[in-house]
Parts: structure tokens; sequence; C-alpha cells
């Protein structure tokens, strides 16, 4: 004990009724939200499970070698793990105003689909004892063009993305009928349509366009909520729902014909893209140091990896495979999603979890590595250099642990720090 402690109160010096206001006015330690740490874990097993098929579809040595997890690498990075995420802070959201607990089912039933795919993907005696619990196999029986194998995972996932367009609903009816809930809205419908194509059968490369869409429409209603003084005027948030919709008008025309959709699909994106990024408060924070700098890099290389694939679909006929596909779909998920996540990380996980995610200059580490091996195997890809691509492919992997490592040791020893200051 120290001598300042062990001082009495009527002896304890000039400056104590300031140090004893201090001390009384110093906000408590939130407590650890651990209902909300368990969505988180969904999302972190769909997300190792995620990177293991990565591995996996890359042909380079996974701690799990199994060809069917790989068949799922998408759905598990898409809705198991960013889709869960999505539907945390929406839920998060909403219970800020007042007790919506509903709003969590959202999380639980897309983590809950995404452990699901992992288990049926690892066990074959548990792909068949799935597929044939009561409602999935009523829907089979009684929905022709749905496929068996993908029922479980995708009726959970459809549960929780129609629950998510429902959270939407609540807000635009209820708390603010704003541009930015509309095109958060038009996200949420594309996801669910896009979950439901999948499920119907339809081949995953021809269903990846909106599941990808499903990711940008919503990033894009995030930053025009977040960033409302950047995007005040009324004609700037009305041309972006514009451009929104007509990037769902293209999908829908893709499904029918490729050789039209695609190129409409690129133009509404690279017009989004391009609209969005130039009225961000992204343009003018790049030019402020530490945290603020950190996100405005990660968001504007967002937007400029996004007109890759934009760029792709509009010159290029549309590929379902091959080097072009991975190019056109790693651009927008590693390039936009990921720069994204990067960007708001500091935002979204103090809101969720309630604790604080300090600057450090470490931060730039997991930036830098991403942005290195996505180039890397986007110019493997157009070189069709297979060892190159795969080293590009296996340093995205790395990249995306280093993130998640750096940020829970900053925001692990914030929290401690914290502690010790209370105490």
């Amino acid at each position: 004990m120290s001598e300042a402690s062990r001082r009495p109160a009527h002896d304890a010096g000039p400056d104590a009724p300031a140090q004893a206001s201090s001390i009384a006015t110093r906000p408590p330690i939130p407590r650890l939200p651990v209902g909300r740490l368990a969505f988180l874990l969904l999302a972190g097993i769909a997300l190792l499970a995620g990177l293991d098929a990565s591995l996996v579809r890359l042909g380079a040595l996974a701690p799990v070698t199994s060809t069917s997890l790989g068949t799922v690498h998408g759905l598990l990075m898409i809705y198991g793990f960013l889709g869960t995420a999505i539907c945390l802070e929406r839920a998060v959201a909403l219970q800020s105003d007042g007790r919506r607990a509903w709003a969590y089912a959202a999380p639980l039933l897309t983590g809950a689909g995404g452990v699901s795919a992992v288990v049926i993907a690892l066990n074959e005696g548990a792909r068949v004892a799935l597929a044939n619990l009561p409602i999935p196999r009523f829907l089979a029986a009684h929905l022709s063009g749905f496929a068996p194998e993908r029922m479980m995972p995708c009726f959970l996932i459809t549960l929780g993305m129609t629950l998510l367009t429902a959270i939407y609903c609540y807000v635009w009816a209820r708390r603010q009928a704003t541009h930015a809930v509309l095109i958060q809205l038009m996200g949420a419908l594309i996801g669910l349509g896009g979950i439901l194509l999948w499920w119907r059968g339809l081949e995953t490369p021809r269903a990846v366009p909106w599941w990808l869409a499903f990711l940008i429409v919503t990033i894009v209603g995030e930053r025009v909520e977040l960033a409302r003084l950047a995007f005040a005027s009324g004609s700037t948030e009305r041309r972006i729902t514009a451009e929104s919709a007509a990037l769902m008008v293209g999908l829908t025309v893709a499904l029918y014909s490729p050789a039209v959709g695609y190129p409409l699909i690129g133009l509404s994106l690279g017009v989004l893209m391009v609209d969005t990024a130039w009225h961000d408060v992204a343009r003018g924070t790049v030019r402020m140091s530490g945290l603020p700098r950190l996100a405005a890099v990660c968001m504007l290389s967002g937007y400029a990896w996004a007109l890759v694939p934009a760029l792709m679909w509009v010159i290029a006929p549309p590929a379902f495979d091959g080097y072009g596909y991975d190019a056109s779909v790693h651009a927008i998920t590693i390039g936009f999603v990921v720069s994204m996540l990067l960007a708001h990380a500091p935002v979204i996980i103090p809101a969720v979890a309630r604790r604080e995610v300090p600057y450090h200059v470490a931060m730039w580490v997991p930036f830098a590595f991403l942005q290195v091996s996505l180039l890397l195997r986007l110019l493997a890809g157009a070189r069709e250099a297979a060892f190159p691509w795969r080293l590009g492919g296996t340093l995205g992997v790395v990249g995306m642990l280093l993130f998640v490592a750096t940020t829970l040791t900053v925001t692990i020893r914030r929290a401690r720090a914290a502690s010790r200051e209370a105490r």
C-alpha cells in the first residue's frame, strides 16, 4: 500500500478534492456482454473454417484437407462470418433504443447455419442426419429444385436473412425512414435472394454475384449512415439509392442473360463506387493522422479495388471459373469488403463488445499484407502463373489471421490498462 493510500482523509493534501472528483466521475468499465461474444464465436468458427477452405481451394497446405469443406468456402465467409457480424451489429443497434431481443435471432441463425455447413462438410453421417430432419425433409419433398445437401445450412441462413430484412423494415417504419436504411434493406433482400438461389441448386459461380452485392450494398448503406454529413445532399442520397437499385436489376437480368446482365452489373457497380467514394468523408480524413488516416486509406483502397471487377464485367465476357472468376470475386471480398472491415472494426467492436479498439501502428501491417497479397494474386492470375497465384492466396489467409490477432491484442491490452486505471 502506498503512502498516499495510508494518509487520512483530513490530511490528504490540497489536491485531494480534485483527485476525489476525478475518481468519482471516472466512468465504470462496462461488463463484458457474454451473450454477444457467443455470436462472435459462431462467426469466428465460420471464419476459421472458411480460411481453411480457402487453402483447400488454392491447393495449398491446409490444417483440414477436406474437399467438401472447400465447396462451402464462399458460404462460410459471406454468410457464416460477415453475415453473422452484420446481423449482430444491427441487432445491437436496434436494442439501443429498447428491448428488441427477437433481433438477436438473426445472428444466431446465420451463425448456426455456418456451423452446420462445416459439420455437414466434414461428416457424411451428419450430412445425412441433418438432411433428414422433419422441416428440411418436408421442404425437399414439396418444393422442387431445392438441393437436399444444402438444406440445413440454407434453411437456417434463410431464416436469419429474413430476420435481418425484418430488422431494416422495423427501423424504416418505427425509427428513421432514410435513404441509408433503404439501401441496407435492399442489401438484405439481395442477400436473401442469393441464399435462396443457392438453396434451389443454382451453381455457386452464378449465385456469387448476389452474395457479393449483398455485402457491397450493405456497406454502402452503412457508409451513408455513418458519414451522414458528407452525404447531406438529398440528391446524392437519392442517386446512390438508385445506383444500388440498378445493381439489383443487373443481378436479376444476369440470371436469364449473363451477356446482358453482367455489363449492367459492372456499370452500376462502377458508378456506385465512384459516386460513394467521391462523397465519402474519407477523402478529407485521409490527411489526418492515426486511426482516421488508417480508416480512410482502407476505405479509399476498397473503393478502388471494387472497380477491378466492375471493369472486367463491362469489357469482358462473364467468367464462371478460372483466374478471371477468381480475380473478380476476391477483388471485392478481400479488396473492398475486408478493407472496409479493417476501417470499421474500431467502430463496430466497441458497440458490440463494449471494449475500445485503440489505434496502434501495428494495424498497418495486416492492411499492407492483404493489399500486397491481393495484388500478387491478381497479377499472377492474369499471367496464369499457378505458383505465385497460390502464394498470393495463402498470404491473404495469413493477412486475415494477422488482422484478427492484431485487433484482439490491442483491444485486450487496452481493456487491461483501463482495468488497472480503475483499480
